[in-house]
């Protein structure tokens, strides 16, 4: 089978990417989006994308994960550094959001790093941190969920 002269052959990260461009808000109605910096001196070879949690929860999620990478806080939210396409077959359970990018929106400046690991990779693994997002708020991780017909 021959391809149409001209056309373009598109990987499916490029149409995932191109999707999700389609629902992002507009940014006249979020205010000033603001991407969380990865600190000098580490490189984020995956991308990053961000899962912003409630404040409340940042302390209780800190102990339960093996590693954490880049932690930014501010007094109602702390954002968590995964690899871009961690929300990949994954509902992040409510109130956690992801945010592709690592883009903050309405963020009137950069929230504070709070944490910094030690070595060269600002990632939290994203899996740890689900789980543990999923035992905090008493939902069942998405593949434990029953199926229906």
């Amino acid at each position: 089978m021959s391809r149409a002269s001209g056309a373009q052959v598109l990987a499916l990260d490029t149409l995932v990417r191109l999707r999700r461009g389609l629902h992002t808000p507009a940014a006249h109605t979020l205010g000033t989006p603001r991407r969380l910096p990865v600190p000098d001196g580490m490189t984020a070879p995956l991308g990053c994308d961000a899962v912003a949690t409630p404040a409340r929860l940042g302390p209780l999620l800190m102990p339960r994960l093996p590693r954490v990478g880049c932690v930014y806080a501010d007094e109602a939210h702390w954002w968590w550094i995964v690899p871009s396409d961690s929300d990949y077959a994954l509902e992040w359970p409510t109130p956690a959001r992801y945010l592709t990018g690592a883009v903050v929106p309405d963020a009137p400046a950069v929230p504070p790093l709070i944490h910094k690991p030690d070595g060269t990779l600002p990632y939290t693994p994203p899996i740890p941190l689900y789980l543990a997002l999923c035992r905090l708020t008493g939902t069942t991780p998405t593949w434990s969920r029953p199926v229906s017909a």
